[in-house]
């Protein structure tokens, strides 16, 4: 059977045909994912997302290279990955640096949840149209790409709204007085 016609009956949802695309490209994914940088104790773990997201995305797959379509989520994913491993080490770092901090008074923990109450007064008074895109973009890290996706806009309407819900929300801020001028 034909690469081409592999790809056909995985789009119809043979999974036997699918399981034969990833026996066919797992060594030319991961080898690539190695080349790009990948650790090699990362790369199961990269590949597998490689194989997730053709998995996703398949159906969208035209009659181009499959091979250079497959470079791109592999390129994509290992971006992803090693993004997400340095927030998640930036989070624990803060944590850690929070958890050291001994020195921290009840006036200051106090100061720090008045902050965050007028932050969240502030995000939930925001038009949802502006607070949605902010709130997964900030709070639930979604690329622009996932955001247009999940609230059905376009990507150039994400950029935007993020942009102007960024403005607002440090108008409002500013109005407050929880943040200074600068």
């Amino acid at each position: 059977m034909t690469e081409v016609e592999l790809i056909a009956r995985a789009q119809q949802g043979d999974k036997e045909a699918y399981i034969e695309l990833i026996r066919i490209h797992q060594q030319t994914v991961e080898k690539f994912a190695f080349q790009c940088g990948v650790h090699t104790n990362d790369l199961a773990d990269v590949s597998q997302e490689v194989f997730v997201k053709l998995y996703r995305f398949l159906h969208q797959f035209k009659q181009d290279r499959f091979t250079t379509w497959l470079y791109k989520i592999t390129l994509n994913a290992t971006r992803d990955y090693y993004r997400k491993e340095q927030r998640q080490q930036a989070k624990e770092d803060k944590l850690q640096a929070q958890q050291q901090k001994t020195h921290s008074s009840a006036e200051e923990d106090v100061l720090l949840f008045e902050e965050d109450r007028h932050l969240h007064r502030a995000i939930q008074a925001l038009d949802e149209k502006y607070r949605y895109p902010l709130v997964l973009y900030y709070f639930h890290e979604l690329k622009y790409e996932e955001i247009a996706e999940v609230l059905n806009i376009s990507l150039s309407t994400v950029k935007v709204r993020l942009l102007r819900a960024k403005e607002k929300l440090k108008a409002a801020l500013m109005q407050d007085g929880s943040v200074e001028n600068g």
